[in-house]
């Protein structure tokens, strides 16, 4: 009887040791649940009353960045690519280039001509076909980033020159005619398009069919995506065809040849501009499109532009120009003249062409009419500058001859210019704050 008895004793201790326990722990883990706001759901069984469920609250994502509520009205920006935006070493040396200079905007690669998506966009074909690249883990993070320190973030997205989409749907692209006929004549039972051989160009890049209406939409739906992240422009380059590679040897799966090249470029405009009507987007031109009223052979016409884009970025790089043009043997020692040269015959080019909708506003339009050819607004004009070496080395004073080249031609119309170098290192003297003298 005494052994029952102590065993007795010793389970009630027992018993009053754990309830001393469990009291400890409630009051010193109080906080975690009132601070959490965790929901308490009273018991649907009658029977037991007193019964709760403690349901946990999983706390949501934070949401997308917004777009700059006050963007510059001059953009000053530069380009990267999107490993360039992965690095936290590059985002400090950006950090400390808006510090010091008049950069206010960047260009961050989307989908650069590699064909690989920068970051883990949820455009459906990304998604589908593995398309990211890792180049960006956080894209919203990113984007505060340069929004935190007032910078403007245009997206660049390379259109038709795109291997990666190329590849996962060869149906849509440039295929070397040559290659694939003696493909057909070793396998003629396998199925097309698996016979086709990819088309490249001379950096052994393939490209999409530019009347692709799908490699449209595909290229659309990465914009979109980016605009859902809280970019405040895109800018849109390879809107064009191939200009190099043996060019006899392509075949077009979709362009009959029947339109011509300006006027397949020209739809995508539109398409562009009606799929993004309340966006800003750029589109980045031939340098020469300022000066050449043909196509150039790859459908790029400057005035097919004006309507559909809010800027135009012509890739105004005086080494890109050819030799003796504007009388000069190396156009590339001639920054100021090039570019000056250039952005005039744009602007003149423009003007020119809104005075054409003028002139038939005011003969025989309706009222209706007149008011809609009158509200057009037509692009503005926003140069690619070089600041690389190619065709000469570019010092800082050649880099701010192309600057004072784009506010002397433009004038009232100066809206700002893009600085390329591939190296995605800038000429910071050509740029810097100027500091005022006591």
């Amino acid at each position: 009887m005494k052994f029952f008895r102590y065993r007795d004793i010793f389970i009630v201790l027992g018993a009053v040791v754990v309830l001393a326990v469990g009291v400890f722990f409630v009051l010193q883990y109080k906080n975690i649940f009132t601070e959490q706001s965790v929901p308490v759901v009273a018991s649907t069984d009658s029977n037991d009353a007193s019964t709760v469920l403690i349901v946990p609250q999983i706390p949501s994502p934070p949401p997308p960045p917004q777009k700059l509520s006050n963007p510059p009205e001059i953009i000053k920006a530069v380009y990267m690519t999107g490993y360039s935006a992965g690095s936290k070493k590059y985002l400090d040396y950006l950090s400390s280039l808006f510090k010091n200079t008049e950069i206010n905007a960047v260009v961050v690669d989307i989908k650069g001509s590699s064909g690989y998506v920068s970051y883990n966009s949820a455009a459906a074909d990304v998604k589908k076909y593995n398309l990211y690249g890792g180049a960006i883990k956080d894209i919203d993070e990113l984007v505060r980033f340069f929004h935190d320190q007032n910078i403007y973030v245009i997206g660049r997205i390379a259109v038709f020159e795109d291997p990666m989409y190329s590849k996962v749907r060869p149906e849509l692209a440039i295929y070397d005619k040559i290659k694939t006929a003696e493909l057909v004549s070793l396998e003629p039972a396998s199925p097309e398009p698996s016979r086709r051989v990819l088309w490249r160009d001379n950096n052994n890049l393939s490209w999409l069919d530019p009347d692709s209406k799908d490699g449209w939409d595909y290229n659309i739906s990465l914009a979109k995506d980016a605009f859902y992240h809280g970019f405040d422009e895109m800018n849109f380059d390879y809107i064009r065809f191939p200009s190099d590679g043996n060019m006899g040897n392509i075949g077009y799966p979709v362009w009959d040849g029947k339109m011509s090249k300006a006027d397949v470029v020209k739809e995508f405009f539109m398409y562009l501009r009606a799929n993004l009507s309340n966006e800003k987007i750029s589109v980045d031109l031939f340098g020469q499109t300022t000066t050449n009223t043909d196509d150039m052979g790859i459908g790029q016409i400057i005035e097919n532009a004006f309507e559909n884009f809010d800027y135009i970025s012509p890739m105004v790089y005086p080494s890109h120009y050819i030799n003796g043009f504007m009388g000069f043997a190396n156009p590339a020692d001639h920054p100021y003249e090039i570019i000056k040269y250039s952005m005039e015959t744009a602007l003149s080019r423009e003007k020119k062409y809104a005075d054409f909708f003028v002139s038939i506003s005011s003969s025989g339009s309706t009222p209706e009419e007149k008011i809609n050819i009158l509200a057009k607004k037509l692009a503005e004009f926003r140069p690619w500058l070089q600041d690389f070496n190619m065709g000469a080395y570019y010092t800082s004073d050649m880099v701010r001859a192309e600057i004072k080249a784009t506010q002397d031609a433009l004038g009232d119309s100066y809206n700002g210019f893009m600085l390329w170098n591939p190296s995605n290192i800038y000429t910071q003297d050509a740029v810097k704050i100027e500091t005022k003298p006591e």
